[in-house]
């Protein structure tokens, strides 16, 4: 996992340089590079992978849904969204160049995203097409703007799981499941292949928003990185307000066993997915 994470952060900053007008690249790259963990990019190589694919070819996408994922991040801490100052330890975007700044830096990203995925992928048109809908999807109003919404619309609001589901999964998990199709589709997988893939991207980023939700209230700055607690000041619809802290670990474990049951159903051997399980069931049941 280390290898792919150096590996991705070498091709980030290799695919954007600074040139001008300067303060836009300069925006980009600094939420892009800022640090992470890089899960989805590494996702979308290791299911090119254990499909029998190509990692090299799959470089270009992975990298494209990191941009997207920061572009989320960005966006999302505008004051107009979460009004958040600090991420990843740094300060946000809108606070370190300007409000203007940071909204074109994160429509910049996106469409550098596709942009790389056209130019830089070394696939047939075909396959380029179908990756291309994965990231538009996951990118627009059926995906992460659905749910970023609805979260907005909920603040404050009676809470009721429907209606939580519905944000966990479009805010989280749909870019879980677009990183993953696209890695399996790069390696030619199967119709069944790919749709293991959206199963297992759906119950890893599900149990994924929930282990968030929990470390917002028993985690610090320091392992976090950004504002913990505003969510509940907010009165934000999440999993520890609707069911408590002892439910909500209860369903990250069931959600990771489920994950598991799938991968072991497709016959899927990968110390990386499984890595990435146990890093989650060791934050929520510390």
């Amino acid at each position: 996992m280390k290898e792919l994470v150096e590996k991705i952060e070498k091709k980030l900053d290799e695919y954007i340089p600074v040139s001008y007008p300067e303060e836009i690249f300069e925006s980009m790259r600094y939420s892009l590079l800022a640090g992470g963990k890089r899960l989805r990019p590494v996702m979308c190589l290791e299911a090119c992978r254990v499909f029998g694919g190509d990692i090299e070819k799959a470089i270009p996408t992975a990298c494209a849904f990191e941009m997207l994922h920061t572009q989320s991040l960005i966006h999302d801490d505008l004051p107009c969204m979460d009004n958040d100052d600090y991420r990843r330890g740094k300060l946000t975007n809108h606070k370190k160049f300007s409000e203007s700044t940071a909204v074109l830096a994160g429509d910049a990203l996106i469409s550098f995203g596709t942009q790389l995925i056209i130019e830089k992928s070394n696939l047939p048109a075909e396959t380029i097409l179908k990756v291309l809908k994965e990231h538009s999807i996951s990118a627009g109003a059926y995906g992460i703007i659905a749910g970023q919404i609805v979260d907005i619309a909920m603040e404050g609001k009676p809470y009721n799981a429907k209606t939580l589901e519905y944000i966990h999964t479009h805010k989280t998990a749909d870019l879980f499941k677009a990183v993953l199709k696209a890695g399996a589709i790069i390696a030619d997988a199967n119709d069944e292949q790919i749709k293991s893939m959206e199963e297992f991207g759906q119950k890893l980023g599900f149990a994924f928003q929930i282990c968030d939700d929990i470390l917002d209230e028993i985690s610090s700055f320091e392992e976090m990185g950004k504002t913990l607690g505003k969510d509940k000041n907010a009165g934000k619809l999440t999993y520890t307000a609707l069911f408590g802290l002892e439910k909500a670990k209860c369903k990250v474990n069931c959600l990771l066993n489920e994950a598991c049951d799938i991968l072991k159903k497709q016959g899927i051997s990968s110390e990386i997915f499984n890595s990435i399980i146990d890093s989650i069931k060791k934050k929520v049941n510390r």
